[in-house]
């Protein structure tokens, strides 16, 4: 890019500017920029030097206003501006001329980056694409990895899971069959004990109900001693001592017949509880039964 003030414009321009009015040196530089439309703004390594130099010749001089130096133009400036008049208005054309010339270069210079910069971005874009494709891929394969790992475990825990069910359902099936051959043993056990406690008990039901209240043979325990007249003139059997042992009487007779029925049932219970009750000795009980029932119950009815 040439440069935008020719040898001596700068300070020409800066002449004009202070011509003006007072400015100080930053005020100058963005007058600069703004004639120049944004397009050039002197440094102030460019500005102030010449500032100091033309306060040097006398053309200019400063005053301090706020810690800063606020430039004016001199008479001895204004003079310079009055000679260099024509030089003056060539360099508001080269200026406009500069402007020009600038804005065309920037436009190239913004065309061709704007150029490169959108290959750029399109190499980019299509590596990034590509790279964004391959972390996908990858992405997916390793996802996919996962999932069979799981599912391999998975599978593996309710095979384990069957297998153990599968155990613990054939160790059940065992324990279970051997209770029950257990309990199998044990109620063939206690068959066999009552069969043979019933077999040697000779049918104790029945001869224990009959005998002792039929006058027959007593009682196991019990034998018969006779017989006695009653008030009523009948034959009744005498009861056995030994089965009324350790009975004491209360002297109410109502009540030593209710504790002797009592009796006799507890025992009843107790042989049919330990040897068990056939449906034969059930009816043959029965009969001595109702039989007994018969004779207490007519003995204990007053003659008419």
């Amino acid at each position: 890019m040439p440069p935008v003030f020719a040898h001596g414009r700068l300070r020409l321009y800066l002449l004009k500017l202070l011509d003006e009015a007072p400015r100080h040196g930053y005020e100058v530089i963005r007058l600069l920029e703004e004639r120049f439309q944004g397009l050039y703004a002197p440094s102030a390594g460019t500005v102030y030097p010449r500032l100091a130099k033309l306060e040097a010749e006398g053309l200019v001089t400063h005053a301090t206003e706020g810690g800063r130096k606020v430039y004016s133009i001199t008479d001895a400036g204004r003079a310079e501006l009055a000679d260099r008049g024509g030089e003056l208005a060539d360099l508001e054309l080269e200026i406009r001329d500069s402007v020009s010339e600038l804005a065309a270069e920037i436009r190239d210079d913004v065309r061709g980056a704007a150029g490169a910069l959108r290959r750029e971005m399109q190499a980019a874009a299509s590596a990034s694409a590509t790279h964004v494709e391959d972390e996908s891929w990858t992405a997916a394969k390793e996802e996919l990895r996962r999932a069979r790992q799981e599912w391999k475990e998975q599978a593996r825990r309710a095979k384990d899971e069957s297998r153990r069910a599968r155990e613990e359902a054939q160790a059940a099936r065992r324990q279970a069959k051997e209770a029950q051959e257990r309990a199998r043993e044990e109620v063939m056990r206690i068959a066999a004990q009552l069969q043979e406690q019933f077999a040697k008990s000779g049918g104790m039901l029945g001869n224990l109900a009959g005998s002792w209240l039929s006058g027959g043979p007593a009682a196991p325990g019990s034998q018969a001693t006779g017989s006695a007249a009653t008030g009523s003139g009948r034959d009744t059997p005498a009861p056995d001592s030994r089965w009324a042992e350790g009975f004491a009487s209360t002297g109410d007779p109502a009540r030593d017949l209710d504790r002797l029925l009592d009796r006799f049932r507890d025992d009843v219970r107790d042989a049919a509880r330990d040897h068990g009750v056939t449906a034969a000795q059930l009816a043959e009980a029965r009969a001595h039964l109702a039989a007994a029932a018969d004779r207490i119950t007519s003995l204990l009815t007053p003659p008419r």
